[in-house]
């Protein structure tokens, strides 16, 4: 990890995965008419390790590692992420509020591993920032305290999962997403017992229509195997400065998809807000290219 620059081809698989992050949230309001979050979250990992465990072998890193990353981001991020969705905080809001995992993770890594912030990054997240803070500030969507406190857990799940992926370098990220995910089936089953009970988790399955299903596969497959495998790949390769904060994307991606799937309007002050967001990321990714080619011209005679 001595790039601190995105290559290209990284930069836009980077930007794959928020898109189908920031659409996500759409799509768990959509499981949620339905299915208990605590199960739901429940039948997401299960989805995400059968069947494609019989046919992808287990990473050769240690069983806590993986333990400890499945438990983080599936019991830890989801749990939290998808109780509060059930009534306590919007979509729109959620997406907004779980992006605090960005700083989150990089103060984590300067805690544990020692990274550095550089001068540009602080710039580059002032701006993402501000643009996060423009869309609270003018949205209309509703919270309770509650709804908040768990979101914010969420996003400090998130990060501790992100730090987790980053002591595996090299490893297999499909298998690693994959085998990781049994670990968060045991205690969502758990709690989905004990909070929602036997009869709503029964009730849940038996009013599940195709709509519902196809929600959980999204989170499966496209969400968790496909989302989690790239971004942990990434965060294995570069320091967390640089990676986390292109997540700052998903609310954007996560209106754009509530304005075309949800009909909800976008005015100017949204998109204002998404403009100072990319700038933030735009300055984070490209900033070091950028410096290397101002250096390399040579001085006037």
């Amino acid at each position: 990890m001595t790039d601190t620059a995105l290559s290209l081809r990284h930069a836009l698989l980077a930007l794959a995965v928020m898109a189908v992050w920031g659409s996500n949230f759409v799509v768990i309001r959509v499981g949620l008419d339905h299915l208990p979050p605590l199960l739901f979250a429940t039948l997401r990992f299960t989805f995400a390790f059968l069947p494609v465990a019989f046919f992808v072998r287990r990473p050769d890193v240690p069983w806590r590692n993986l333990a400890a990353y499945g438990v983080l981001i599936g019991a830890g991020q989801f749990g939290l992420l998808f109780l509060a969705m059930k009534g306590s905080i919007s979509p729109g809001l959620a997406s907004l509020v779980v992006q605090t995992q960005v700083f989150f993770t990089i103060g984590l890594a300067m805690r544990l591993t020692g990274e550095t912030v550089r001068p540009f990054q602080y710039v580059a997240l002032a701006l993402a920032a501000a643009g996060i803070g423009v869309i609270i500030w003018r949205t209309d969507a509703s919270a309770t305290p509650l709804g908040l406190a768990l979101v914010l857990g969420a996003a400090l799940c998130w990060a501790g999962g992100n730090l987790v992926a980053r002591q595996t370098p090299g490893v297999n990220m499909l298998a690693y997403v994959v085998w990781a995910s049994v670990f968060a089936i045991p205690p969502l089953f758990g709690l989905s017992l004990v909070f929602e009970g036997w009869p709503a988790i029964v009730d849940g399955v038996a009013r599940a229509d195709a709509t519902t299903w196809a929600a959980v596969a999204w989170q499966s497959v496209g969400n968790t195997m496909f989302g989690y495998a790239v971004w942990g790949w990434l965060l294995a390769r570069y320091p967390a400065a640089t990676v986390a904060p292109m997540s700052l994307l998903v609310p954007v991606f996560g209106m754009a998809a509530s304005a075309v799937i949800l009909l909800e309007p976008l005015p100017g002050w949204k998109l204002a807000a998404a403009g100072l967001v990319m700038a933030g990321l735009a300055l984070n990714t490209f900033w070091p290219r950028i410096s290397r080619g101002f250096r390399k011209i040579p001085p006037a005679a």
